[in-house]
């Protein structure tokens, strides 16, 4: 026997009292063969056989030669599990965590009459756990976290009277849990974290568990105040009941527990003081971040000598920070951020300690930084913006080889910054801005900076070209110094600029005309300097660019008409030198201060206030030339009118032929469009017919004469709509609509009649993915004209898979009202013709079809393969339905198998999940076609990337946010970046990552989450 979980392995042979009934080992061994019969013959478990005693298997565990122990842990199970395994008479211990085992909670397990260690976790049970689970009475651990079970906690669980362990985190329990649990007077370890409850107090009968050692109660919605009961509690060591909704004080023993090593209550309501700890000497982390806690720290905090973590963030904290803080020996990350606290910092910090993490922004200290944060040479993050801080930055800091972040914008400092600090390995945020600081900018930085923020400072000099090598940079926001000089080309080598803020300085001469590599732009401001020269027509190739400021500067010529074809948020060209006729789409009134003090500017048919365009013509001189010009007029009257009357007589004709077809449309625009509903109602005809399914067809139509055509999507119904679900359709259109992101299909407008709608979008020249990765004939990625090509190579997934990231990740984060998508597929992630991936298909067929023909469908949508777990038997979902699914295409792209025909039986999520738990090598199932070794660690990264995200439960899976992360770091040489988010939401080492998310223990990103300042950007 080996492998055993420590806690069964002490359950078995150290703690548990028991009499083995003899029971001949062969039939032990003949129940064991034909349990492995019925869980269909796992491979692994192929040395179980009938020449051997199962006590010298290593799943099975035996005392006095009789099985008392089966462990069956990542097998992967599969079926239900067989009510034969009863039959063990003395079986005490069983392990079937980590596989996929389906259906309810298994009532055939209340046979095993000697059962005490129970471990279900990690597998796909639904359903509530039963009112009569008190038979398993012999019970003294049970773990079922990260299942689906659902409903109430019944209150017979009260009826376990040995249970010393109950673990039921992580699930999607959504109704109660009973004031009978504390009735376990033997329970040491109660963990319900990460549950729906209804919001509910906790229970005053919890404080009678005299015994309880770990408490972990995070986000169960809980209300009201912390028990004064829970004073009762001497016994605690973790204690835990964040994120919920708790007020009031907290229970004025609860710092006096000699044993408490660890306490959480951070995203609470609490009020009142801080109690004093003045017993809970081993406290090592103290987590009270997020309340409504007022007073002052006690100075009884620098008498911990073991604390680790202290995090008091966002309260309404006072008064100055006890000098004895500065000395803690274990200290290494301290979080007081947000609150009102004063007087000047403790000099001793970092001296006595590895301090990590320094975090004291947004509240009123003074004097000066410490000048030894770093004296120990591990510091990642100084976080203290928004302070009254004075002084010069220690040179100290610009020797700090770890440092990732350096924050002190909003502060009175002065001087220039230590030199080596701008260059210190591993910074990839540096945000000075809104002080006095000084100084040139150096031509060198760290490789990995990102993100530089330096305005309303007094730094002077050029801009050096050197800039070049800045080659990581995002954000570059250097408004309101001292700058001169021109604004050097070198600067549009940076590609992944998203923001360039370089306003209010005295920048001369013209805008670089490279600036054609900024795709992925979306702010340029530039004004309040002395620029001058032409605006370049590069800036209206932009995709991203939507805030364009050039205003109060010398520019010249004319308004490039590409910038019209920008979708533009904000624009300012005022107080300059243009002249002609502006862009037709600026001719709006959104941009009705875009233009002022332009004088020589007009429009056509003007909508702002701009004179007219032919009103600026020199007028005739000549008689005669007048007399010509009305001729020409009077003539294109006549024929219009002949025209349009003719064009009456053959609307006339059509509709009484058609049965006034053309009234019924009605167009609702969500874009400007240069076609209308008769040039799209004209050629919906079989031969431009491109697809079809349940609820219609799609057609691809030529618009115009340069081939620009859209795609148009007709739904049909049985039956005339009622007037609700015509209201819910336009206003899920219309958000659609409104979505302005460059990995999201653009839906240009809705032609809707009594019984038919169209939805028209932009076509996408490279269709859907699915085709690419399944079909049966696929094209060059080069298009139709170059040499066959079977397979899109790695390269160019990888950036498919980003883009979708990104297109799902503005959705789930970043849109004002969130969108679920609940249909994410490879068929749904159309290609452009650069092969840019656009999100598609958001599921308005489906609605339409459901609620408007008679024609049933499931209540669940999306598409086999594809569909999360948690999804097939609930309707209370959330984005990691989204992430399920999107994982599903990252397997998709890195196996190049199809999401539901891995083989004969299973999916390829199952397909892919039984080869990570049997430890099968990566590269052996990568696919074939485009597997090399330029590209095998960014595509096992991925794969690992797609295995987490279709994790059966879905608290366990990473955002949309996360995801991004990860896959935008694949693709960057000599980036450990993917590597180190991957660690850090479990993709790598790939096969613990289950057991880490089941525990106890915090993860690094709920710590993260939490602040949001060290780790993020």
């Amino acid at each position: 026997m080996s492998e055993l979980p420590l806690s069964l392995l002490f359950l078995l042979f150290f703690s548990i009292p028991f009499k083995v009934i003899s029971q001949d080992i062969n039939t032990e061994r003949t129940v064991l063969l034909d349990l492995k019969r019925q869980l269909g013959n796992p491979p692994s478990l192929g040395h179980w056989n009938s020449s051997s005693s199962p006590c010298d298997w290593q799943e099975i565990g035996c005392t006095n030669n009789s099985v008392t122990a089966v462990i069956l842990r990542k097998i992967p199970i599969t079926v239900r599990i067989p009510p034969t395994i009863c039959d063990l008479k003395n079986l005490i211990g069983l392990d079937l965590s980590f596989n996929m085992i389906p259906g309810e909670f298994p009532a055939t397990l209340y046979n095993c009459s000697k059962l005490q260690y129970l471990d279900i976790s990690q597998n796909l049970f639904v359903g509530p756990i039963p009112d009569d689970i008190y038979r398993l009475s012999t019970l003294t651990y049970l773990d079922i976290c990260a299942n689906n079970f659902s409903g109430n906690i019944p209150p017979s669980i009260g009826r376990l009277p040995e249970l010393q362990t109950l673990n039921i985190h992580q699930n999607q329990f959504n109704g109660t849990f009973p004031k009978e649990i504390g009735d376990l007077s033997n329970l040491e370890a109660l963990r319900t974290a990460y549950n729906d409850f209804v919001p509910m107090k906790i229970p005053q009968e919890f404080g009678q568990l005299r015994k309880l050692q770990y408490l972990w109660m995070l986000q169960n919605n809980l209300i009201g105040e912390i028990p004064e009961s829970f004073n009762n509690l001497s016994s605690l060591m973790q204690f835990d009941l964040s994120r919920n909704n708790l007020e009031g004080p907290m229970p004025s023993k609860l710092l006096l527990f000699k044993n408490l090593t660890k306490l959480y209550l951070f995203h609470n309501k609490l009020s009142g003081e801080i109690p004093k700890p003045i017993e809970a000497l081993n406290l090592a982390e103290v987590d009270l971040s997020m309340n409504n806690l007022t007073g002052s720290i006690p100075e009884d905090f620098g008498k911990l000598q073991s604390l680790v973590l202290l995090s008091l963030f966002s309260n309404q904290l006072t008064g100055e920070l006890p000098t004895s803080i500065g000395l803690l020996p274990a200290l290494t990350d301290f979080r007081v951020f947000k609150n009102r606290l004063t007087g000047v910092l403790p000099p001793e910090f970092g001296l006595h300690s590895k301090l990590e993490g320094f975090e004291v922004s947004q509240n009123q200290f003074s004097g000066p930084l410490p000048e030894n944060l770093c004296a120990a040479g591990v510091l990642q993050g100084v976080v203290a913006h928004t302070n009254n801080l004075s002084g010069q930055v220690p040179k100290s800091l610009g020797n700090c080889p770890t440092l990732r972040t350096f924050q002190l914008q909003n502060n009175k400092f002065s001087g220039e910054i230590p030199r080596g600090l701008w260059t210190t390995l591993n910074l990839s945020s540096l945000m000075l801005s809104n002080n006095s600081f000084s100084g040139e900018l150096p031509s060198e930085l760290a490789w990995n900076m990102s993100r530089l923020e330096i305005s309303d400072n007094k730094f002077s000099g050029e801009i050096p070209t050197a800039v070049a090598s800045w080659s990581n940079l995002v954000v570059f926001k250097a408004s309101n110094n001292l700058f001169s000089g021109k604004i050097p080309k070198e600067i549009t080598n940076l590609s992944r600029l998203i923001t360039v803020s370089l306003d209010g300085n005295d920048l001369s001469g013209e805008l670089p005309s490279e600036i054609i590599s900024w795709r992925s732009l979306d702010t340029l401001n530039v004004s309040n300097n002395k620029l001058s020269g032409k605006i370049p027509t590069a800036i209206g190739s932009l995709p991203d660019l939507i805030n364009l400021d050039l205003s109060e500067n010398q520019l010249s010529g004319e308004i490039p008409l590409e910038i019209g074809n920008l979708k533009l948020t904000f624009l300012n060209l005022s107080s300059n030198q243009l002249v002609g006729k502006i862009p037709n789409q600026l001719d709006n009134l959104a941009y009705e201060n875009s233009f002022l003090n332009n004088e020589d500017l007009c429009a056509d048919a003007p909508i702002l206030k701009l004179p007219d365009c032919y009103s600026k013509l020199d007028e005739p001189k000549k008689l005669s030339s007048k007399y010509v010009a009305m001729i020409i007029a009077l003539a294109i009257l006549v024929s219009l009118v002949i025209l349009l009357m003719t064009l009456f007589v053959v609307r006339d004709c059509r509709r009484k032929k058609r049965g006034h077809y053309l009234a019924t449309w009605k167009l609702t625009s969500f874009q400007r469009l240069d076609f209308t509903e008769g040039n799209i109602l004209s050629n919906l005809t079989d031969s431009n017919l491109i697809g079809s399914g349940g609820s219609g067809k799609v057609y691809k139509i030529d618009i115009n004469s340069s081939g620009k055509s859209v795609a148009v999507k007709k739904i049909w119904n049985s039956k005339k709509l009622d007037h609700k679900l015509e209201k819910e359709f336009l206003a899920e259109v219309e958000i659609l609509g409104n979505i302005r992101h460059s990995n999201i299909v653009k839906l240009l407008c809705c032609i809707s009649s009594e019984d038919s709608k169209l939805l028209v979008y932009e076509y996408m020249e490279n269709q859907s993915l699915d085709r690419w990765l399944h079909g049966k004939k696929r094209r060059s990625m080069s298009g139709t004209n170059s040499v066959n090509r079977a397979v899109l190579d790695w390269p160019t997934r990888l950036q498919i898979a980003v883009g979708a990231a990104q297109g799902l990740c503005y959705m789930h984060h970043d849109c004002p009202q969130p969108i679920i998508h609940r249909d994410v597929k490879s068929s749904n992630i159309l290609l452009d013709s650069e092969f840019k991936a656009r999100i598609a298909d958001f599921g308005l067929a489906k609605m339409l079809s459901r609620h408007a023909t008679s024609h049933t469908m499931s209540a669940v949508a999306g598409s086999f393969g594809y569909i999360a777990p948690e999804y097939a038997y609930t309707t209370k979902v959330n984005a990691k339905v989204d992430v399920y699914s999107f994982g599903v295409v990252l397997l998709e792209l890195v196996t190049g198998r199809e999401a539901n025909s891995a083989d004969e039986n299973t999916s390829l999520v199952e397909w892919a999940w039984q080869r990570v738990l049997e430890d099968k090598p990566i590269d052996e199932i990568l696919d074939p076609e485009i597997k090399g070794p330029s590209y095998l660690d960014e595509m096992i990264m991925v794969y690992k990337v797609g295995i987490v995200c279709t994790r059966a439960s879905p608290s366990t899976r990473p955002s949309m946010k996360e995801v991004l992360h990860v896959l935008s770091s694949c693709g960057t040489p000599g980036d450990n970046g993917a590597k180190n988010v991957a660690s850090d939401f479990g993709v790598a080492p790939l096969i613990g990552t289950a057991t880490y998310l089941c525990s106890y223990k915090r993860s690094k990103k709920e710590s993260e989450e939490d602040d949001g300042i060290i780790y993020s950007v």
